[in-house]
């Protein structure tokens, strides 16, 4: 994808991504609530989430000009073994770059790889508000199934989080 003076270029994540990955998702800690975790993660627990996640699952970031601008991930949605086809979705861009598209492109090919591997159900969990993410899943063919009332508490504020659902039937 061109998008201006760089191209995107989406592979798997690897080690030497760890510490941008980590940046990425501790500065949405830090300042929204997109996730409802509240202390910053360590380089070593972040490669550890990346590993597990990717022994059976996806884990793709997004790099224009050799800068990690993104990553998006298909994880584990429930332990119990009725659920082994469906996976959790997720995508997260480094501060400043939301609507550009590159958040689009990688959850394409996220959602094209866990089509490949065989799962048949993916969730997306969107904290709300959050209307750039709503229409971000739900032009991918995402579907509203629910959504939890004041069901997490960040920055002192109760949140409420809805859930989308996409099938590959």
């Amino acid at each position: 994808m061109q998008q201006g003076n760089g191209i995107l270029k989406i592979r798997k994540a690897t080690s030497d991504d760890v510490q941008a990955i980590t940046d990425i998702y501790n500065y949405y800690i830090k300042n929204s609530p997109s996730t409802f975790e509240e202390e910053e993660l360590s380089v070593n627990e972040m490669a550890n989430r990346i590993q597990d996640v990717s022994e059976k699952y996806v884990w793709l970031i997004g790099v224009v000009d050799d800068e990690v601008v993104g990553y998006a991930y298909a994880a584990q949605w429930k332990t119990r073994s009725a659920y082994r086809l469906t996976v959790e979705t997720s995508v997260y861009l480094k501060n400043g770059l939301s609507g550009n598209g590159y958040g689009k492109y990688l959850y394409t090919e996220l959602l094209d790889q866990v089509e490949e591997l065989g799962y048949k159900c993916l969730i997306g969990g969107i904290s709300l508000p959050n209307e750039a993410s709503i229409r971000l899943h739900e032009s991918l063919g995402f579907v509203k199934i629910g959504q939890f009332i004041k069901v997490g508490i960040k920055f002192g504020k109760w949140i409420d989080v809805g859930y989308w659902e996409k099938r590959f039937d």
